[in-house]
């Protein structure tokens, strides 16, 4: 196996575990930390090392919301839903970034560009609605300007 699936790295991290079932989700997490997702071939890793089916660890990591189980755009753009920035807007907004982007919610682009996510709360009530780009806070978010945060994409 090439070691594009970071197999030294995970080996790294299993030497502090004893390859019992109840280390799934540790082991879960730290080896997302390698490439920011899970590939199947480090859930098959996993499962080998803790004696349990693949299909058991792919259960458990599609069932918590902070496994990933796709790549991560390089531009992680974040629309809060909470109840400011939905009353002010979010709905469409959120729909208006994913028409520009060609993605739907919990998409990310072909070239690994972009992923479109929406969260409860960002914590920036004061400035809804909010988008996150990355790290960067864009507040009283209106459409016309989330549509100007990207690039139109060609058709």
């Amino acid at each position: 196996m090439s070691d594009e699936f970071g197999e030294a790295a995970l080996k790294n991290i299993l030497v502090f575990y004893e390859g019992k079932r109840s280390e799934l989700i540790p082991i879960l997490q730290e080896a997302q930390g390698i490439h920011g997702w899970l590939p199947g071939k480090t859930m098959q890793l996993i499962a080998d090392f803790l004696h349990i089916n693949e299909g058991e660890v792919h259960s458990v990591a599609s069932f918590y919301n902070q496994f990933r189980l796709m790549p991560l755009g390089r531009k992680m753009v974040t629309v809060c839903r909470g109840t400011a920035c939905h009353i002010r807007g979010a709905p469409q907004i959120l729909e208006d970034i994913g028409q520009s982007l060609r993605l739907k919610e919990g998409e990310t682009s072909p070239d690994l560009e972009y992923t479109l996510e929406s969260v409860a709360c960002i914590g920036c009530c004061a400035l809804a609605p909010v988008v996150k780009v990355n790290h960067k806070i864009h507040g009283e978010m209106t459409r016309e300007r989330a549509v100007t945060l990207f690039p139109k994409l060609s058709e």
